[in-house]
């Protein structure tokens, strides 16, 4: 993914209004994230312990995302799977992500979900460069760029859920 600016990041978001897209928290530390390793930038908001917001590049656009999670409260020993790069959890390292749909079935209250590392960090998980608090991935036959398409190709069939 190319680096992103606060303007661009803001001018994203197809399933929020552009006031709200204005007062969302976004990440200080833009020149300091792993560009190059990156499918998407997801971040929590600092501010809203309950909100988290993925921005990805789709047919040569910025797409913005605004999502809504519930804290888990699981057990110790319960463990749950991200949907998106298909790495295992312990405790609230995973979360049903929830996001309005975009246009007028947004603003009726219709939203769609998909289960995500709460980190948001799925492109580090994918490419080894974060290691799960677990200490390990599934071992895979797949090769790290189908891995990588996989992955890719979960937060697509979101993405046109969030549109549709």
């Amino acid at each position: 993914m190319r680096s992103l600016t606060e303007q661009e990041i803001r001018t994203s978001f197809v399933n929020c209004s552009k006031g709200e897209a204005k007062r969302l928290a976004v990440p200080r530390d833009l020149a300091e994230r792993p560009w190059d390793d990156l499918d998407f930038l997801g971040w929590r908001d600092p501010g809203a312990p309950d909100r988290s917001y993925l921005v990805v590049e789709r047919d040569g656009r910025l797409v913005g995302v605004s999502m809504r999670f519930q804290a888990a409260q699981r057990g110790f020993l319960h463990r749950s799977m991200c949907s998106l790069c298909l790495t295992t959890h312990p405790r609230g390292g995973v979360s049903l992500m929830t996001a309005r749909k975009a246009g007028p079935a947004g603003r009726e209250g219709n939203s769609v979900g998909v289960y995500m590392c709460t980190d948001l960090a799925c492109s580090l998980y994918v490419r080894g460069k974060k290691v799960p608090e677990s200490g390990s991935r599934l071992d895979e036959s797949l090769t790290l760029a189908a891995q990588i398409e996989r992955t890719r190709g979960h937060l697509a069939a979101f993405l046109d859920k969030v549109h549709t």
